[in-house]
């Protein structure tokens, strides 16, 4: 019975310390979030970018949970400390963030391209909006997307991957934490197979990232460039949602097909998006110049 528990070093088993964190995360994040959305409710609603802001409240409630029990855990059950999350301002922490926003934004541009190329869409500068709404939107998008991005990296690549790979189950916890990723879109408007597919990809490349550096720095700056080119900049719905970003600076015009371009997912739900992932993913792979901390 004690195997059950324990490996051969007598420390709980990596699926074990991986349901603690999970029901730690969802008994509190449950109570916590939901008060947080509540409290976004009460907040009077508004057309602009600005007006939208008060929705980092429940992303950051995330972040902060996933950190905190990731840390937690961490020390508890594997005596490491809190720079193990790979989340602390370590040494390169700052060259792996400048190196994750260039990678999502050449990524991106090149399923723009590919789409572009086809005849598939077509974009011009958003004369309709005035040029301080523009602004704003960029601005207060940033901000928006830096705190979704921490939450779901911190959640899908923090701990919860992570002590997977210390048991040696790396692929194991690549392969769980992307379904997890997948499900977590799965209500989005306009969510389909193909966009889901491509939802869980997406999750394997930003784990990709994350074992390329060992810190959550890489695949943050990543996530982060992906969705702010797409909404704010390129006016593309950001996982089928598009009230974040009211005034893009570019307008787009999606002639189709659907299966190339995403459609009103969005170019995640495409297969322009497929393509450009599995590049990346590639050269992810074979970049040179990072050494992986060891944690």
């Amino acid at each position: 019975m004690k195997r059950i528990f324990l490996n051969d070093q007598g420390i709980l088993r990596s699926g074990w310390r991986a349901a603690v964190f999970l029901f730690a995360f969802f008994l509190v994040g449950s109570v916590l979030i939901v008060i947080s959305i509540n409290v976004i409710t009460v907040v009077p609603a508004g057309e602009t970018a600005s007006a939208q802001l008060p929705v980092v409240i429940p992303f950051a409630v995330s972040t902060v949970i996933a950190l905190v029990f990731g840390w937690l855990c961490a020390k508890v059950f594997e005596k490491l400390p809190y720079h193990s999350l790979g989340a602390s301002f370590a040494n390169g922490w700052f060259a792996h963030l400048a190196w994750g926003l260039a990678v999502g934004a050449v990524t991106f541009l090149l399923a723009i391209i590919i789409t572009v190329a086809s005849g598939s869409i077509s974009f011009s500068f958003n004369a309709a909006s005035a040029g301080q709404a523009i602004a704003t939107t960029l601005l207060t998008t940033f901000v928006i997307f830096t705190v979704a991005a921490a939450s779901e990296e911190a959640l899908f690549r923090g701990y919860l991957l992570q002590t997977f790979a210390r048991s040696d189950l790396k692929w194991f916890g690549i392969a769980m934490t992307s379904v997890l990723f997948a499900f977590a879109h799965n209500q989005n408007p306009g969510a389909n197979p193909l966009a889901l597919a491509n939802t869980l990809l997406a999750g394997v490349w930003f784990a990709v990232a994350y074992f390329k550096t060992r810190d959550l720095w890489f695949p943050f700056g990543i996530h982060l460039a992906w969705n702010w080119l797409q909404g704010p900049v390129f006016g593309i719905s950001v996982s089928g949602i598009t009230g974040f970003a009211p005034d893009p600076l570019l307008r787009a015009e999606d002639v189709g097909p659907a299966w190339l371009t995403g459609a009103n997912y969005g170019i995640e739900g495409g297969v322009a998006c497929t393509v450009a992932l599995i590049i990346s993913l590639a050269l992810i792979h074979y970049l040179p110049g990072f050494r992986a901390k060891q944690t």
